[in-house]
């Protein structure tokens, strides 16, 4: 006797005949996040911010392209880079990649779920049993709770007391010099000074002439 399905691998499999049109993210509190210096996880941040929202399909070479620009003008202080979804990992990679161009930056993550509405349409080719040439697609409304990131960067020192704050990453030293001398020992070359020395050392054959003379 044949186990009967669960509801998911029937809803997995009713899902099979409709296609995704386009997803709607839901407004949190008083505005859209992203929709302005005021709105979303950082609420006081100054009307000069550069706020960057990260798409699914966005490119990260052309928001770090504008980014760096925007940062690299000095009344540009501060910058956010806020993605949900799938766009999370493409965000912590905007972020950190401008770390690196840009050293010094204070770092504030902020974490949260948000809602968004998905709308799905039946695929054309096969239409529902009953449905005439003439009549609409039927179609589906999915929402769901996605996470969703957001991290500021600013130039400006930022309260080290608030979740999610961390400072700006040291400056690195000049330690690739030593490793280049390291690897030159290791190929059996002589580091710098160490030729030198040994050629004012006398050599023994030397030594024992100048005594027999």
């Amino acid at each position: 006797m044949a186990k009967p399905a669960s509801p998911r691998s029937r809803q997995r499999r009713r899902m099979e005949n409709f296609r995704k049109v386009h997803s709607e993210e839901a407004p949190v509190g008083s505005g859209d996040e992203g929709g302005g210096p005021g709105s979303g996880p950082f609420a006081d941040l100054a009307p000069g911010a550069v706020h960057m929202r990260v798409k699914e399909g966005s490119k990260i070479r052309n928001l770090l392209a504008f980014a760096t620009a925007s940062m690299a003008q000095p009344a540009t202080r501060t910058i956010v880079f806020s993605g949900c979804g799938r766009a999370t990992t493409k965000t912590v990679t905007c972020a950190e990649i401008l770390k690196r161009r840009l050293a010094g930056l204070h770092q504030v993550t902020r974490l949260r779920y948000r809602s968004v509405r998905e709308v799905w349409q039946s695929l054309p080719p096969e239409p529902t049993p009953g449905q005439k040439p003439g009549e609409p697609a039927a179609s589906l409304s999915v929402l769901k709770n996605v996470p969703s990131l957001a991290i500021l960067l600013s130039k400006d020192s930022l309260d080290p007391r608030q979740p999610g704050y961390q400072p700006p990453s040291p400056h690195p030293g000049p330690s690739s010099q030593p490793a280049a001398s390291t690897s030159k020992r290791s190929l059996g070359e002589p580091a710098a000074g160490e030729g030198s020395a040994k050629r004012s050392q006398p050599e023994p054959g030397a030594a024992e002439e100048d005594q027999t003379a």
